[in-house]
């Protein structure tokens, strides 16, 4: 039985987990190593991107052990909308207040880059993951949010800061035309992505093991040392033995301040609701010409890709559950559904989207997931403060897809090239520092999110 804050056992089942890899329950060694000289925890996105970077063109890689409590990307990667979808235009102005122009812009300019950096990897090395390049839709139902953010548009479109010659914005009957959803106030188009997330990451984790990785899945550790060993070293305990390691990345997203202490309250396990939805006739159902986000409100949103099978994967259900955070803030039960939301997904495509009322689409899978939300909304990324020998790459607030990649790559020219942390091309906002840990602010429940009730917590 796992212990609270950890994984849980008989998690509730995506779609992406029903085409199982060969190594989605692997141990390359039947026993623990005892020393390595880097312990990646966590075998989702983040630690197997970190994997990838430490191998690639490595003639003389470091010795990686990768520890994962549960089968491979059966974490928030396995339990995502598989939507690769970049802010490059929504937080702009937010951000800019919040941090300054060059801040802000940076961001969206490493978000929209992620794009097509997994484009050039998946053709690269001919990854079987269903990747497509496509447009995202962001729509707008809420006349109070549609006005502000056309607003906000037209005052960034004119202050010249960012880049947005890839963003088309539609308003009023135009809106709903062009997005197909009935009742759109504003949309905006711009350049996105779509794939199946799981079998990207175990593509990853395959290629690392066959460069001489270490992958220890069912596996959860459960604590590493607050100090260094007299050598130097950190003991990474897991309830199969323990590890001596050089070096200790936590790619454990919502997990990690269960095993970093210092995160409590800076990144906090909040439960996701997700979906796969299938029409009675996948030929004769409305062409659906991009990926979307439905926004009914500020926080309260749903998002969709369609599949080539036919089939849409649609996650969030807000609306029905988010103002109550006993279902989502400090949860790490995936093995239950969020009881409000389980029905929002039936009848979603007919009452949302102009020309689907008789596709017959009904409900095929529901399942949630652990994501980790930081409290200021930026990914913590680098060194781990006050502990030499450990970095982090972790907290990306359910918007991992577009932020991890080249966060990855970042870390790791940082732990075996060098380089300091202004030289990674990662944003300088994401930096993990003592500054941000020490913080109380709490940006997951104070303003903008709607009318959260947490008394029942």
């Amino acid at each position: 039985m796992a212990s609270e804050g950890f994984p849980v056992p008989n998690s509730t089942l995506p779609f992406w987990r029903t085409d199982l890899h060969e190594f989605d329950s692997h141990r390359t060694t039947p026993d623990l190593p005892t020393e390595s000289d880097i312990v990646i925890i966590g075998a989702g996105f983040s630690g197997s991107s970190l994997a990838h970077f430490i191998y690639k063109d490595n003639p003389s890689p470091p010795s990686v052990a990768i520890l994962e409590a549960r089968e491979a990307c059966s974490g928030a990667t396995g339990r995502n909308g598989g939507h690769m979808k970049p802010d490059v235009y929504f937080n702009v102005a937010k951000y800019t207040k919040k941090y300054g122009t060059k801040a802000a812009v940076e961001v969206a300019a490493f978000e929209a880059s992620h794009v097509f950096a997994i484009k050039d990897l998946v053709e690269r090395e001919n990854i079987d993951c269903d990747f497509v390049l496509s447009r995202a839709c962001d729509v707008i139902l809420d006349a109070g949010m549609a006005k502000d953010s056309h607003e906000a548009f037209i005052k960034l479109r004119e202050s010249g800061v960012a880049d947005l010659k890839d963003v088309y914005h539609a308003c009023g009957k135009e809106a709903e035309q062009l997005s197909g959803v009935k009742g759109a106030l504003s949309c905006f188009t711009f350049t996105a992505g779509h794939l199946w997330p799981y079998k990207l990451v175990l593509h990853l984790l395959q290629g690392a093991v066959k460069k001489g990785a270490n992958l220890q899945t069912h596996t959860p550790v459960t604590h590493v040392s607050e100090s260094p060993l007299p050598d130097g070293r950190w003991l990474v305990t897991t309830d199969r033995g323990s590890i001596k390691a050089n070096k200790v990345l936590f790619a454990s997203n919502g997990y990690t301040a269960k095993i970093a202490p210092q995160f409590k309250d800076h990144i906090v396990p909040v439960r996701g609701i997700c979906s796969r939805i299938v029409p009675d006739d996948t030929r004769k159902a409305p062409f659906l010409p991009y990926s979307y986000s439905i926004r009914y409100g500020p926080s309260l949103y749903d998002y969709l890709i369609p599949r080539a099978d036919g089939s849409i994967i649609v996650g969030g259900a807000r609306p029905k559950f988010w103002h109550d955070a006993s279902h989502w803030y400090n949860v790490t039960d995936d093995s239950k559904l969020i009881e409000p939301a389980k029905s929002h997904f039936d009848g979603l495509m007919q009452r949302t989207f102009v020309g689907w009322e008789d596709s017959g689409a009904k409900t095929d899978k529901v399942w949630t997931g652990i994501m980790g939300y930081s409290s200021d909304f930026m990914p913590h990324v680098g060194e781990m403060p006050g502990k030499p020998g450990q970095m982090v790459l972790a907290g990306f607030s359910g918007h991992g897809m577009p932020l991890i990649f080249r966060s990855a790559k970042g870390l790791v020219d940082m732990l075996l090239h060098g380089k300091n942390f202004e030289e990674t091309g990662v944003p300088g906002i994401f930096r993990a520092t003592q500054e941000r840990l020490d913080s109380t602010k709490n940006e997951i429940l104070e303003g903008g999110h709607g009318n959260v009730k947490t008394t029942s917590l």
